[in-house]
């Protein structure tokens, strides 16, 4: 009886251990998952805090709760299923679709760069400026949510790449750990910018002359932020777009362009005096960013055709 409960023991000890390294791994896949979407969620936290705009400063956190909301529901209900299907029935669809969302990302990228350089900027849910606060919030809060949906979707797609040789359980856990991580990082980010300048407000009207210089500094420094935010997105837009169309050419074995970029990457690395891999990762980079703004640009041209042939060029 005593060498049966050891036994018992030694198999519960066993059973637990296992489960700890089956913890390991999903953790260890879910950080390496989502590190891999660091250009969209960049995007995302600085595209969101546009939503609420022109909205008093009481409503701007139930606002950002609400998107968050939705792209929680847009990342679990909707598209955690659709991934697990596409594993379970499709697996040879997730390259060629991880590459559409990467001439996205592209797409969009190089769209900002030239809005910039034009001057024609898009608006962010454009509605009438005579329309009802309540039909405004809501109208804006359903454009965040439809852009989140784009977002969400890519950012599911690298990280259900990553883990797609994983059995199909895993991959739930992990997709659902990164939708769940991200979602919370992203709007927590957002709600601390948007209240930033409040924060600022509050700072610089204590007694202390050190905090009202930090108050008056985060004032000052809040476009300062935003402007940098947007800049650091669009690059990371065009990166991590360029990278997953490198990768998806390398899976269908049509290697020149990726073999092209990482030689060149690893001369230059190699022929740095100092700091070699952060170079040839550095060049690799920026290599990726050039095949994503050409791939933009060739989509935007597509799409330029296409509405001069319907007859709207704007």
């Amino acid at each position: 009886m005593p060498s049966g409960l050891v036994a018992l023991l030694d198999d519960v000890a066993g059973i637990t251990k296992l489960a700890a390294a089956s913890l390991d791994d999903i953790g260890a896949a879910a950080g390496k998952a989502g590190s891999k979407a660091a250009g969209v969620v960049v995007d995302d936290a600085a595209v969101t805090p546009r939503y609420v705009t022109g909205f008093t400063p009481d409503r701007e956190l139930p606002i950002i709760w609400k998107i968050a909301k939705g792209s929680l529901r847009n990342k679990l209900v909707f598209l955690l299923p659709g991934a697990m299907l596409l594993s379970a029935f499709a697996p040879w669809a997730i390259t060629p679709l991880l590459m559409l969302g990467g001439a996205y990302l592209a797409y969009e990228a190089t769209e900002k760069i030239l809005e910039a350089a034009t001057g024609h900027g898009a608006h962010v849910a454009d509605v009438p400026p005579d329309t009802p606060p309540g039909e405004l919030e809501q109208e804006k809060v359903s454009g965040a949510i439809r852009t989140d949906f784009i977002l969400s979707a890519e950012i599911m797609a690298i990280a259900l790449a990553d883990v797609a040789a994983q059995p199909l359980l895993t991959q739930a856990v992990v997709l659902a750990l990164v939708g769940v991580a991200i979602t919370v990082a992203v709007y927590g980010a957002v709600g601390l910018i948007v209240k930033m300048d409040d924060i600022g407000l509050h700072l610089a009207q204590r007694q202390a002359a050190a905090s009202q210089a930090l108050g008056r500094g985060l004032v000052i420094g809040m476009p300062v932020l935003m402007k940098a935010l947007g800049i650091i997105g669009t690059a990371a837009m065009l990166w991590v777009g360029g990278g997953i169309l490198v990768h998806g050419l390398e899976e269908f074995h049509l290697t020149p362009i990726p073999h092209f970029l990482h030689e060149t990457a690893e001369a230059i690395g190699h022929a740095s005096p100092v700091a070699g891999g952060a170079v040839a990762w550095v060049v690799n980079a920026l290599g990726s960013a050039l095949v994503g703004s050409v791939v933009g640009a060739a989509v935007i041209g597509l799409l330029y055709l296409i509405a001069a042939a319907r007859g709207k060029t704007h």
